[in-house]
């Protein structure tokens, strides 16, 4: 089945399909898609039914004037202005330093940015904060006093989002890097104080014809990630 399938048709073909959108038509995503898949994702699991996830929705002329501001206050501070946790782990050791190394280096071939082309590599990275040209964004926070479970929580509540995207024949990216511009974040949304700026994430319907949608990330084989215990061989 081609990740550009306009609605993924089971929960299998929602995954098969589902890769981070790096190129967005801008073509709005209705807002009764929006709150459909939002109330439903709503169902996704949490420990004890806290529910720890909080949600913005942002479109339209509101989401454009934060991403211009963003993108003026890059020329100054290009490393943001700091996030709340460690994205990566200080010291990322292998085998997830050589993925993450891989991954960028796949992505880059894809559009024709060599390794030595640091402006091509930098403005790739700029577009993280445009949403890749998504005409919808999301962001993500969660109460402070949560701990490592309720974190847990919001991945399987972001996850059933961007599946029930699928099946509505829309895409999406999430997206971490947004936490390094946690206090505009907070400012732009007036998210308060006592709650963690998790991550944004992308939403719209994939450019099909851009390159940098039209490669995959590989995934590890299952015997590398699994062990089964009490199985018959």
């Amino acid at each position: 089945m081609s990740r550009f399938t306009e609605q993924a048709r089971s929960v299998s073909d929602a995954l098969d399909t589902r890769f981070s959108c790096r190129a967005f038509k801008d073509t709005p995503v209705p807002e009764e898609d929006i709150r459909a898949i939002l109330n439903t994702a709503m169902r996704a699991p949490s420990g004890g039914n806290l529910q720890p996830w909080h949600v913005w929705v942002a479109q339209g002329a509101p989401l454009a004037d934060f991403v211009a501001s963003i993108k003026e206050k890059m020329a100054e501070t290009p490393g943001g202005e700091g996030s709340e946790y460690h994205i990566y782990p200080p010291d990322l050791i292998d085998p997830y330093n050589t993925r993450r190394r891989d991954l960028g280096e796949r992505m880059y071939n894809a559009i024709g940015v060599a390794r030595e082309d640091k402006i091509g590599r930098l403005a790739q990275m700029a577009r993280n904060f445009e949403f890749f040209g998504a005409p919808c964004a999301m962001f993500f926070a969660l109460d402070k006093s949560m701990q490592e479970g309720q974190w847990s929580d919001m991945g399987m509540f972001i996850q059933s989002i961007m599946l029930l995207a699928r099946e509505r024949g829309l895409h999406s990216c999430p997206q971490e890097a947004w936490a390094i511009w946690t206090p505009s974040v907070k400012a732009f949304l007036s998210i308060p104080d006592n709650m963690t700026f998790f991550c944004g994430l992308a939403l719209g319907y994939a450019d099909d014809e851009n390159p940098i949608n039209n490669w995959e990330s590989p995934r590890a084989p299952i015997d590398e990630m699994v062990r089964f215990v009490g199985f018959s061989d």
